[in-house]
């Protein structure tokens, strides 16, 4: 009850910020939370499982009766005895589906609804992988425009000392000219940069079905996320994956869809009840009354479900050698990812406390010559460019770290 008041809530406030105009900080869990409540596509597999309820529960009733009325053994032409005039009949009739036929019915439908279920779960774990993905992408872009404005700063303190050295001939018109390209260069790549954020919005937006024009900001505070590695068994996190349920739910349906077409080989009752009303005072009224099975063993009515059966026996060891099959690439692709992720993670801890430090200090160093008046604009620049294109390298690789970690999570689950 309080998840949904707050899932609430969350959508309110989105709203209200699309009608204001207003700057909305949102979690990743709340847009997780929204996506879950609120996305189109979740909405129509609760709605089959629903409706697959639903069935299961008219599966036992029987067939309607029936009832009629009629003439029996009226003849043709006029004649005198009064027992030849015939009589009047009324006639009630009732199927009794078996059972056991009925009861497996019901099980089947209801196992139709978990397939269902487990599509939801399943189409869930896309969408909230794309989620984290635009969200985590959203964070980098972020980090990428604070390191643009820092260059642009840069370059710009740049292009205004060589501005000013120019008519003291301390600075050549080339390197001036160099310096206000390099800066319209970085003021076009944050343009780029904030389209991109806005994409990032959009598909955030489109996932929680909100207003496509709703903008709001994300938190990029917290800390870079950690990698925990699955350490026991994959295979153990892999029952949990949706897939894997919706392959075990669907081999579940396809058996007791296989024990209810087994139960085509009980018989069925049906039972009639006729009364006749005698025309001719001297017949006196009559009633029949007539029990029927069906003999569904015959050879010639056998057949059929008996090819059923055994059809469905080979879709069932089809489903389950599909999923051996997804266990056996999981277990190759998770460690692939765990190896690659660990890698990843050493190439940031090296940016972040070696090479980028170390690039800054270089960049720091000319810079303080160059005011100085003991180096060259170029050099400075050719400095700066370096640094640049190591930052961008390093939130690129930020980037793929976080990618892999959703994908690697989408493939357990978590």
């Amino acid at each position: 009850m309080m998840s949904n008041i707050r899932i609430s809530l969350v959508a309110v406030a989105l709203s209200i910020g699309a009608q204001a105009n207003a700057q909305q900080h949102v979690s990743l869990d709340s847009i997780l939370s929204v996506v879950k409540e609120r996305n189109p596509m979740l909405k129509s597999y609760s709605s089959r499982a629903d409706a697959m309820n639903a069935y299961a529960k008219g599966a036992r009733s029987w067939m309607a009766p029936e009832v009629g009325g009629g003439l029996w053994m009226l003849p043709y032409k006029a004649v005198d005895d009064p027992r030849d005039k015939g009589q009047i009949m009324l006639s009630v009739q009732q199927k009794f589906t078996n059972p056991a036929k009925l009861r497996a019915n019901e099980g089947y439908l209801e196992s139709k609804a978990a397939i269902e279920q487990a599509s939801e779960t399943y189409v869930f774990n896309e969408l909230r992988a794309q989620a984290k993905t635009a969200y985590y992408q959203w964070i980098v872009l972020e980090k990428k425009k604070t390191v643009l404005k820092e260059n642009e700063d840069l370059i710009a303190l740049m292009l205004k000392v060589a501005q000013l050295r120019y008519p003291y001939n301390q600075s050549k018109l080339g390197n001036i000219y160099k310096a206000e390209g390099r800066l319209q260069e970085v003021r076009n790549m944050i343009l780029m940069n904030d389209n991109q954020i806005i994409q990032k919005n959009i598909l955030l937006n489109q996932l929680m079905n909100i207003p496509r024009d709703l903008r709001f900001s994300i938190d990029t505070v917290s800390q870079r996320k950690e990698f925990i590695l699955a350490e026991a068994d994959t295979v153990i996190f892999a029952e949990n994956r949706s897939d894997i349920r919706r392959i075990d739910k669907s081999i579940q349906a396809m058996k007791l869809n296989q024990t209810l077409e087994s139960y085509q080989s009980k018989p069925d009752f049906n039972l009639s009840f006729n009364h006749m009303i005698a025309r001719g005072n001297e017949m006196p009224n009559q009633f029949m009354l007539l029990g029927m099975v069906s003999i569904p063993i015959a050879p010639w009515s056998s057949k059929m479900y008996k090819s059923n059966i055994q059809g469905m026996g080979k879709e069932i060891e089809a489903m389950k050698s599909e999923r051996a099959a997804i266990l056996n690439e999981l277990q190759g692709m998770t460690t692939s990812m765990a190896t690659e992720i660990v890698t990843l993670g050493k190439q940031i801890d090296n940016y972040e406390k070696r090479i980028v430090p170390a690039l800054r200090k270089n960049y720091e160093t000319l810079m303080l010559a160059y005011e100085e008046n003991k180096e060259e604009l170029p050099i400075v620049i050719d400095a700066w460019e370096t640094l640049n294109m190591t930052q961008m390298q390093y939130l690129e690789t930020v980037q793929r770290y976080y990618e892999m970690i959703v994908s690697y999570e989408k493939q357990l689950e978590k």
